[in-house]
């Protein structure tokens, strides 16, 4: 099938006495992002298109998920990394829908015959086939990273180091998957970098800031989650394994916390405006004065910075900023509780 063109390039109306829901700049009838901090006037129905069309790719509906999309083109700036990112999303749906093949269709609910010789047990082996969830589950890219993921810290530190932090990685990742799947946005499986950690790919196109951190957050809280079910193994049967471990994932989510770059914290602060950075900065001093842990200044340092750029909203957003000091005093206790040893 020929591609259809993409929209015209013309602007969606816009009351001329908007402002910016982040900044409270003034925005032009035509503007499709905020001259002051680039926000995009539209992240609402950015959000509601990229839902609606990654359900759409879900159920193999290429075509309507491609139609999807090109509605976003017409709300976003010509030259921004999304509508570049849509322009090619459109050129690969429209590939997809070329090459489905007719086994990929759906079919009638007559049992196929490799199912059959299995008998009473056909109809088991078809929810298997069909079920989504577990097709998502064990996609070949998360189970080879994974894997390698545990080879390489098995190989380094034996073999119960090397399943149980997996595990550990793995849960704040999901932490981060599940929260993204509760809101109805697509997501992939994680991905495992050994040495490095792990992340997960999702559209976050259109999604507001405070969406984003409550996204980010959730990694460390499953994280947080973790280290606290081995500071109590630890207090159950005394081996020094899992109070190391406990302490390990409790400061490895605490550095993600650090409110820069790409961590989960510079992700997170974006949503907080400038009295509630000032604030982390000052309960971050507190705390590391509190628990004895100069790793908490690193946090401090990065709200301080934080403090001076240029994306501070426009309006504070008062639970991701309390959802934020929960975890950091959280982690907090969970290191005093199950100091590194020596």
């Amino acid at each position: 099938m020929p591609p259809t063109p993409l929209p015209s390039e013309q602007f969606p109306p816009v009351d001329t006495a908007a402002a910016c829901a982040r900044c409270g700049t003034p925005l032009a009838s035509e503007a499709r992002e905020c001259p002051n901090c680039h926000a995009l006037v539209h992240a609402t129905q950015l959000a509601e298109i990229a839902a609606h069309a990654g359900q759409l790719e879900e159920s193999k509906a290429f075509m309507q998920a491609r139609d999807e999309w090109m509605k976003a083109l017409v709300l976003l700036p010509t030259e921004a990394k999304q509508a570049q990112w849509i322009r090619a999303n459109v050129e690969r749906l429209e590939g997809a829908a070329r090459n489905l093949t007719a086994s990929e269709q759906p079919t009638s609910a007559a049992t196929p015959s490799w199912a059959r010789r299995f008998g009473p047990l056909a109809p088991l082996l078809l929810l298997l086939a069909k079920g989504k969830f577990l097709l998502s589950l064990f996609k070949l890219k998360f189970l080879l990273s994974l894997g390698s993921f545990v080879a390489v810290y098995w190989a380094l530190y034996g073999i119960r180091f090397g399943i149980a932090f997996a595990a550990l990685i793995l849960l704040h990742e999901m932490g981060h998957y599940l929260e993204i799947k509760r809101r109805g946005l697509p997501a992939d499986m994680p991905v495992f970098l050994p040495g490095i950690g792990a992340y997960v790919r999702w559209s976050a196109l259109g999604v507001t800031t405070e969406t984003r951190s409550y996204v980010s957050l959730a990694g460390p809280c499953a994280g947080a989650l973790g280290a606290a079910v081995c500071a109590l193994l630890w207090w159950q049967t005394g081996d020094g394994f899992w109070v190391g471990l406990a302490s390990l994932t409790a400061m490895l989510n605490l550095l993600n916390l650090i409110p820069v770059w790409v961590l989960d914290g510079g992700q997170t602060i974006a949503a907080l405006d400038k009295n509630e950075r000032i604030a982390l900065a000052v309960a971050a001093v507190l705390l590391a004065a509190l628990f004895g842990q100069p790793l908490f200044l690193l946090v401090a340092a990065g709200a301080v910075y934080r403090v001076f750029t240029k994306d501070l909203p426009a309006a504070p957003s008062y639970g991701v900023a309390v959802y934020y000091l929960l975890l950091l005093v959280g982690l907090g206790v969970l290191m005093q509780l199950a100091p590194r040893p020596g």
